[in-house]
């Protein structure tokens, strides 16, 4: 093909193009990589199916959309002045606005005619332009699928199939001269809805009522029903074709009559230009940030109280999978937030790989040994872990209490609660925050509308969970991001900034003199209570946490000591000696009398009564404890009897009769098989190691630049090999290569054939079918061949190859030989 022939196909469009164009069509759509297409031929039709198109249709921008809508309703093929006409109006409807309007549209069409040859939905050069046979088929309009424009058929389209007679009524009625040809007929009725002055003359002659009928279709939808006799206004229409008959019942409002009462726009309101997301405040960066910074360190202490909620081993997992609406109640009421968000921190905890399910029977959730490490780090590395985790997550909190397609509820940490475009459109969220000025609070309307502008097609149309569902993801991305601390105040903070530009080292370092240093220390009071003024080096939290129980959470921590948290303490190890200077290393206040007193009397009585095994029993140095446990009326539910007079054995089992004993009063320690206490250590539950759960990606995933460069490389051999001229078949040769078949020759021949061709270093033209069966055609450069194997450099791979001769089905050589 000449360099200034016009393509006559897709295929021809594409093989025209450079290997940077075509890398830039693959990286719009990499779908169509999946397989990479043998050829250029290949890949035309690959990119011309419905799904790929539909694919393509839904990440085009309002605009671009309503170019290709355009096109679609335009003569096949279209010139350019006909598409802008479409989109513009013919300008017959005069005023300053619309002048202003069309200048925008004629400043912003090229960049979306480039779009859409960019990927592959038009081609052609300007004066024939083309949108591809599918993309028309979309878009275009039927009683089924009405158009997005709101137009109907063509006058030849709506009287396909309508008899001569019945025309040449219609052309009387008009005006116009009559005919008996049908083509005629339609031509003329057409020239004349597409004549600005004679359809003004004749609709000038229009009853009102009519004119009125017109103006509930002009913008679509263009069907109506009509009852078998119509009103006059409505048979006015209908006998001079301004209304034609799709069925007995309904009739539609052709193409080229509406476009006449639109002025010629195929839509009511052209968008040319994105909508200008509008700011709701304007609030001071520094305060911005330190805001984000506190709800940053108000997130991290939420998911730490979680972890610890579920550190001996959290709720069972329902059958159906999720946690059940019971347990998200309780795990809210211990972090004191609604449901709703509680399941987002659930869910953020579980998509940063923290928490897992641990896979014993009676399966449980539980912290993950990463849930450790993660606590280890600075609170800011911590911070930008987690973010990082909520960017990249396709599981969606917002939708738990919800219902999926089948009416089954959506449970947190559910298998249907992965939605692929969340990471698209929070990254596209907080990318539309970071193009305001710092501070700036975006007003949520116009950050909604722009999104619209630039995806309408996707995620607009009703789901299960509700209409529009990019738009729920945007809103929920609003308030997820408030309470994590990407945002401050409604404003998008610097460190947030930063870790989408430039990553989380950056966001770290600034987030860093932002958070309030942990503290060694605690107030004691003698109300039997310690204050922390502020957040609490880990070791030292986790020490008090186990002693004491937190009584109020705010500025400060309240935390307070009760008989069963010292217990707690001394359960797990502690002797008093080793809390009595615990508490006197980590206060600036004296320890209070009443706080030693209760640790030495807990600690005197902790571990006098032994519960071990039987089923279990109760041993006790003190006769007369154990006579006031069998005494006691609460304990008859435990079925104590004696064995002996230290001794008392019963048919609960040992965890039970240790609580029950607690409840009573006592102070029990569980002892092992050799008479030793037993210690229970706070947190020793952790599932096996665990990979977070993987995005669920939209799609296949945008190819990098060095396998784009290999698939144009692979794409452009194939297309050589499909495309090259061969010789033909010398007479009497029995072997033939019709087109578009592999070449076809005997063994000998074969042999002979590249045994040559690697003698004189030329190229030749091979059927292959490898042995899984598939055939293929290559052109390659034979260089040796010996032991029934062919080496050769394959221009389809671009890269030296070895085949079994028996696998070649033929070989042919190549008219214009090309160079290894």
């Amino acid at each position: 093909m000449g360099t200034t022939t016009p393509p006559r196909t897709l295929a021809e469009a594409l093989r025209a193009r450079g290997d940077e164009s075509l890398a830039g069509l693959l990286r719009a759509r990499p779908d169509l990589l999946n397989p990479v297409p043998n050829d250029i031929t290949q890949l035309a039709t690959r990119a011309g199916t419905r799904a790929s198109v539909v694919r393509a249709l839904e990440h085009l921008d309002r605009f671009a959309l309503q170019t290709a809508e355009a096109l679609a309703v335009a003569p096949d093929p279209a010139p350019y002045d006909t598409l802008l006409s479409l989109l513009t109006g013919d300008g017959l409807d005069d005023g300053e606005q619309r002048d202003d309007e069309g200048a925008a549209i004629t400043a912003a069409l090229p960049g979306a005619l480039a779009t859409l040859r960019e990927q592959a939905l038009v081609w052609g050069e300007d004066d024939r332009l083309r949108l591809v046979r599918t993309a028309r088929e979309l878009l275009a309009p039927s009683p089924q699928h009405p158009s997005p424009t709101g137009l109907g058929p063509t006058v030849a389209e709506a009287t396909a199939g309508m008899s001569p007679g019945r025309l040449q009524e219609i052309l009387v009625a008009t005006g116009l001269p009559a005919t008996h040809d049908p083509v005629s007929a339609v031509a003329a009725l057409s020239a004349l809805f597409t004549d600005r002055t004679r359809m003004a003359e004749l609709l000038d002659t229009a009853p009102v009522e009519a004119l009125s009928v017109l103006d509930r279709l002009v913008w679509g939808p263009p069907y109506g029903e009509v009852t078998p006799n119509p009103t006059p206004p409505v048979k006015w229409l209908r006998d001079r074709g301004l209304l034609l008959p799709v069925s007995t019942r309904t009739v539609v409002l052709p193409r080229e009559a509406a476009l006449h009462l639109r002025a010629g726009r195929a839509h009511r309101v052209p968008e040319p230009v994105p909508p200008a997301v509008a700011a709701a405040a304007e609030r001071d960066p520094q305060a911005v940030d330190r805001a984000a910074a506190g709800q940053a360190f108000t997130a991290l202490s939420t998911l730490e109280e979680l972890l610890k909620l579920w550190d001996g081993g959290g709720p069972t997992i329902l059958r159906a999978g999720g946690l059940s609406v019971r347990e998200l109640k309780r795990a809210a009421t211990a972090l004191d937030v609604s449901e709703p968000i509680a399941a987002f921190w659930i869910e953020l905890a579980y998509g940063a790989g923290l928490l897992a399910s641990d896979g014993e029977s009676g399966e449980r959730y539980a912290p993950t040994p990463a849930s450790d490490e993660w606590l280890d780090l600075s609170a800011e590395d911590r911070w930008t872990h987690l973010a990082t985790a909520w960017l990249a997550a396709t599981r969606t909190a917002g939708l738990v209490g919800g219902q999926d397609a089948k009416g089954r509820a959506l449970s947190a940490l559910g298998p249907e609660l992965d939605r692929s475009a969340a990471p698209d459109v929070r990254r596209r969220v907080l990318a539309l925050f970071a193009e305001l000025p710092p501070g700036t609070a975006p007003e949520a309307e116009t950050l909604l509308r722009r999104l619209r502008w630039e995806r309408p097609l996707r995620g607009s149309a009703p789901t299960a969970e509700g209409s529009d569902l990019r738009s729920r993801l945007a809103l929920w991305t609003l308030n997820e991001a408030e309470l994590l601390g990407i945002t401050g105040r409604g404003a998008l903070s610097a460190q947030a900034r930063a870790l989408l530009d430039e990553g989380e080292e950056t966001a770290a370092a600034l987030l860093s003199p932002l958070l309030p240093e942990p503290l060694d220390h605690v107030l004691l009071q003698a109300d039997l209570t310690a204050v922390a003024p502020g957040p609490l080096e880990r070791p030292l939290a986790d020490m008090l946490s186990v002693l004491a129980d937190v009584e109020s959470k705010g500025g400060a921590t309240v935390y307070r000591f009760t008989p069963g948290s010292v217990r707690r303490a001394l359960d797990a190890g502690q002797a008093a000696a080793d809390l009595h200077a615990f508490l006197a290393a980590h206060s600036r206040t004296p320890v209070p009398q009443p706080l030693s007193y209760l640790i030495d009397d807990v600690a005197r009585r902790h571990g006098h009564l032994r519960i071990g095994a039987a089923a279990a029993y109760v041993r006790c140095d003190d006769e007369a404890v154990l006579n006031e446990i069998l005494a006691d009326r609460r304990s008859m539910g435990l079925r104590l009897r004696r064995l002996a007079p230290t001794v008392l054995a019963s048919q609960a089992d040992p965890g039970s009769l240790l609580e029950a004993l607690r409840d009573m009063g006592y102070a029990p320690a569980a002892e092992s098989a050799e008479g030793d206490v037993l210690i229970t250590r706070a947190g020793a539950r952790r599932t096996p190691p665990r990979t977070p759960p993987v995005p669920v990606p939209e799609g296949p995933p945008v190819p990098d630049d060095t396998l784009l460069g290999a698939a144009v490389r692979a794409i452009r051999a194939g297309d050589t090999a499909a495309t090259v001229a061969r010789k033909e078949p010398q007479e009497g040769a029995t072997g033939s290569t019709p087109s578009g078949t592999l070449p076809r020759t005997t063994p000998a021949e074969t042999l002979a054939t590249v045994q040559a061709a690697a003698m004189t270093g030329s190229t030749v033209w091979i059927g292959y079918v490898n042995a899984d069966g598939a055939a293929s055609q290559r052109v390659i450069a034979p260089v040796r061949v010996e032991g029934g194997f062919v080496t050769a450099y394959d221009h389809t791979a671009d890269e030296v190859r070895t085949y079994p001769l028996h696998r070649i089905t033929g070989v042919a050589e190549l008219a214009e030989e090309g160079k290894g």
